[in-house]
């Protein structure tokens, strides 16, 4: 695909790359370089505590504004409606670059800009950007199906950190991409430098190619599994599930236009967004809420497992859930008896992780002992560190009036002093990302390393 010079759209580069290339260590290089480019980022991570934000430098506010003309946009939530909410200031930047999680695939990311009609009029994808770790990959590449998906969709690929490996190994690997990915260009990178022109403005993403990779690339992918459209009479209404795998299960009620597919179809983006908004928990016995930003968080325990659904107006009702109908077995009743959806749907569910890799994150006030928490990063290192896929933090030492920020990969660990903490409250707030991860253990290891 190629683009247009007086093209209007807004171009975007999508920068990925397994857990711990040195996305960050990029990303810092783009917002603090004079390079004279106004640069709009959009940063996401995987992990209960965020810490992205934290390590990318100046990353106080959800959007914000740095001294060589970039910005940097901390919002969390769907990728759609963030890019909203930064084309309201339009005027303030001339590029978009997304960092994704180390452990996305970025195939559903580069779909946005094809299968949404006011993104794809708005902003064009000029490339996808994968950063791979030269020393730790061999680790990854054939079991974790996202460093894969990461090398196979890239335009441009960077193998980082060479200097940690003999040039021999770094050859092998880059046999061992382009046989994976024989469209893209490689270089060869040490602490992510690499000249912007190489990565950005390349008009290097090709549609033909995604869809090589992944026949479905273009059908769209939801955070929900099920839809069904409902015609419905004022008064109250009893929804019950069966009893499934999980302990909770988030459901979207909304009002529909008609009770039809068209009508569930029309709904489909306040479905979406109103999934990445704030969960609302409801137990057995109590009411559902209905309508935009209304996200149900269903517990799925004690059984029987019966909700309230009050309708006020009558009308045609649209229920979309997390998961397939076929592990909960929703049925709506009302005191008639069963009602039977006038359309449901079975959707394209939204890109899953590895179950086996989790996340532990650990935030706790106080100051730090340095030799107790040495010794204790020592032993996990040791004993874990082939598990630990990354770990990064900002910490609090006792004595110090600035903050102390790492970043691991496995058994390799880099800290060092950050900027005072000024008018921020000091605290500790690290995240384990890996598998066989012992929540309870690294957590009160960690507590014990308090002064």
């Amino acid at each position: 695909m190629t683009t247009e010079v007086n093209d209007p759209r807004v171009p975007v580069t999508v920068l990925t790359g397994f857990l711990g290339s040195g996305k960050t260590t990029l990303l810092n290089r783009i917002l603090t370089e004079n390079h004279g480019k106004r640069i709009a980022v959009i940063e996401n991570e995987f992990g209960e505590v965020g810490v992205d934000q934290e390590l990318v430098i100046g990353a106080e506010e959800e959007i914000f504004e740095m001294n060589n003309g970039c910005i940097c946009c901390t919002v969390r939530g769907d990728l759609i409606r963030v890019l909203g909410t930064l084309m309201k200031r339009r005027d303030r930047f001339d590029y978009i670059l997304i960092e994704t999680t180390g452990l996305a695939d970025p195939g559903p990311v580069a779909q946005t800009f094809f299968v949404d009609d006011e993104m794809q009029s708005l902003l064009r994808l000029d490339g996808i950007v994968t950063l791979v770790d030269a020393k730790h990959i061999w680790q990854h590449i054939d079991d974790a199906k996202e460093a894969k998906e990461q090398i196979a969709f890239a335009d441009v690929l960077l193998l980082n950190k060479v200097d940690l490996v003999p040039p021999s190994e770094v050859d092998r690997l880059h046999a061992h991409v382009e046989a994976m990915n024989r469209n893209a260009k490689v270089y060869r990178t040490e602490n992510a430098q690499v000249n912007l022109g190489e990565i950005l403005d390349i008009g290097g993403f090709n549609l033909d190619r995604a869809l090589d990779v992944d026949p479905a690339f273009m059908e769209p992918e939801y955070p929900f599994e099920w839809g069904a459209v409902f015609e419905l009479d004022a008064g109250e209404h009893e929804l019950t599930l069966a009893a499934g795998p999980d302990a909770t299960m988030n459901l979207v009620v909304l009002p529909l236009d008609e009770a039809s597919r068209a009508g569930l179809d029309a709904k489909l983006m306040d479905a979406v967004l109103t999934f990445s908004d704030v969960e609302r928990a409801v137990n057995p016995g109590e009411a559902l809420h209905i309508g935009r930003d209304r996200l149900n968080q269903l517990t799925l325990e004690p059984r029987p497992l019966s909700f309230t659904l009050t309708i006020e107006q009558p009308g045609a009702y649209g229920i979309f859930t997390e998961h397939t109908k076929s592990e909960y077995s929703p049925v709506l009743r009302v005191p008639a008896g069963t009602l039977t959806p006038v359309y449901e749907h079975a959707f394209k569910p939204d890109h899953e992780h590895d179950k086996e890799v989790t996340s532990v994150g650990i935030t706790l006030d106080g100051a730090l002992d340095e030799k107790k928490l040495n010794a204790w990063l020592g032993v996990v290192l040791r004993t874990k560190g082939t598990d630990i896929f990354r770990m990064k933090g900002i910490l609090n030492l006792k004595g110090s009036d600035s903050r102390f920020v790492f970043q691991g990969v496995h058994m390799l660990f880099d800290g060092r002093p950050d900027r005072p903490w000024g008018t921020e409250r000091p605290h500790n707030s690290l995240i384990f990302i890996g598998r066989n991860l012992d929540r309870t253990a690294l957590t009160e290891g960690f507590r014990l390393c308090l002064a």
